[in-house]
């Protein structure tokens, strides 16, 4: 392709899109090679562990280049496009930007960093945009080029374009940090003694991949098993412990070929690495009480039929959380491990559980204790239709410090929920059906739900957990009671 020549080409990143991501799958592409785009329009829809997004490209210009087809996962800092920008309009765009510069217009490296800032859009979004951030360094093997990782990029060696060959082992050391792509795989490295100084990424700027670490375990199990043939003397070839190696992984799969496989990623991923490390982490215990509601839900009728904007049950329900949490500032709290302190919070950010074709959600109202009734279903209602729709933004979806569980959507009566790590409890409700119940004495059918709190027996004691459960309960049972609250 031909630039003017005054042009050059600008290559724009996965940026990082919110609160601990470090990937994300492309979904649809937006726009084409050979594309003139604006700045800050839309080039691609990816699907982070929390949301879908679509990701805008702060360059104004012509697509030369796109990385990763659809489907394909990358981590941030991955390339996503090159535009070619300034002078004339690029002539002939190819599919890819050339590694070396040249024909393919000033390589981005050689573009100053003030003329890159003054084409920008000016708009910084979450850790990308035209804001100047430190670039990360990759050491590089004695004899081996700069250029090579830069190469390796255009040709689209990310992951998930194409099988990566493996870490390559250096004696050189590393200072500093090791560019890690998740904390799950620095967990992985420790719990096998393996030295990260010593692998280089295969992902962008040397960052260590899963697979880079998998690789390495690979490769010292079939040493290790290569060298105890040898101190005993067998007669084995030296490929026998790796050939052993691949024989029973595909004897394992062949074993389990009979069953469908899902990929557990992006929403169903986030949901299992936060569940796991909440059973992990925090010591919780779990309380339940039935309640009789038919008053609750008498307040409420006599509420929707004043003519106002109806109210939900679900705003009521988080009217009393609020209350209860007045009472009981215990469980509005988190715990900070490395301070071994317990950290009370003065806002009430209520999250509560949405169902979703994509996977369970929680999505964030804020500043519960400020709103009413009316408000939170607005908001409940907003939040809900965003969730179902992908549309909830990564804001949405942190920084809760209660969440509100309403399992009796689903028909069931009870359970004994997760705590929503690092939240300190959990309110589940179960579904309202008619009972048996005795009511001033006497037997009568009485519209009942049960009630449980999953609590992180850190922050307090059963006494703290049942008094809450029970306040909750009375309001339930006499809605007076949260009135004298107000």
């Amino acid at each position: 392709m031909a630039h003017a020549s005054d042009g050059h080409s600008l290559e724009f990143k996965l940026p990082d899109l919110g609160e601990g991501l470090t990937e994300a799958e492309i979904v649809r592409w937006l726009v084409e090679v050979g594309d003139v785009v604006a700045v800050d329009q839309p080039v691609v829809e990816v699907e982070t562990a929390k949301a879908m997004v679509e990701v805008p490209c702060p360059y104004g210009g012509v697509v030369t280049a796109r990385f990763g087809e659809e489907g394909t996962e990358l981590p941030v800092g991955a390339p996503l496009v090159t535009v070619a920008v300034g002078g004339a309009a690029a002539v002939g765009a190819g599919p890819a930007r050339d590694s070396g510069g040249g024909a393919a217009g000033t390589p981005v490296a050689e573009t100053p960093a003030a003329e890159r800032k003054a084409e920008g859009s000016g708009n910084v979004l979450v850790g990308y945009g035209t804001s100047e951030a430190p670039a990360r360094r990759r050491r590089v093997r004695p004899g081996h080029q700069a250029a090579t990782g830069a190469s390796e990029r255009a040709n689209g060696r990310v992951r998930g374009a194409e099988p990566v060959d493996g870490p390559v082992r250096t004696a050189e050391p590393v200072d500093g940090p090791v560019p890690v792509i998740s904390p799950l795989v620095r967990r992985l490295a420790r719990q096998h003694d393996l030295d990260l100084r010593e692998l280089t990424g295969s992902g962008p700027d040397g960052l260590i991949l899963r697979a880079d670490v998998e690789y390495a375990l690979r490769a010292a199990a079939a040493q290790g098993g290569r060298t105890a043939e040898t101190e005993a003397g067998t007669s084995r070839v030296p490929d026998a412990a790796s050939a052993a190696l691949s024989s029973a992984s595909a004897a394992s799969s062949a074993a389990r070929s009979d069953g469908t496989r899902v990929p557990l990623k992006g929403v169903r991923g986030a949901v299992a690495d936060k569940l796991s490390r909440s059973r992990r982490e925090i010591p919780d215990a779990t309380c339940w009480v039935d309640a009789d509601a038919t008053e609750l839900m008498r307040a409420r009728t006599a509420m929707n039929a004043s003519g106002g904007p109806k109210i939900s049950l679900v705003a009521l329900l988080a009217r009393i959380c609020t209350a209860a949490l007045a009472r009981f500032p215990e469980l509005n709290s988190t715990v900070d491990t490395e301070a071994r302190e317990i950290v009370r919070l003065d806002r009430v950010h209520l999250g509560f559980a949405a169902q979703t074709d994509r996977g369970l959600v929680v999505p964030v109202v804020r500043d519960v204790h400020t709103r009413d009734a009316e408000a939170l279903t607005a908001e409940f209602a907003r939040l809900t239709e965003a969730a179902r729709g992908g549309r909830l933004t990564p804001g949405e979806l942190t920084g809760g410090t209660f969440t509100l569980n309403n399992y009796g959507v689903f028909g069931v009566d009870g359970s004994t929920p997760i705590i929503n790590h690092p939240e300190a409890a959990m309110l589940g409700v179960g579904r309202i059906v008619p009972k048996p119940w005795v009511h001033e004495g006497e037997l009568a059918v009485r519209q009942v739900v049960q009630l449980s709190l999953t609590f992180d027996h850190r922050v307090c004691d059963g006494g703290t957990a049942g008094g809450f459960l029970r306040y909750v309960a009375d309001c339930v049972e006499q809605p007076a009671v949260l009135l004298r609250t107000l």
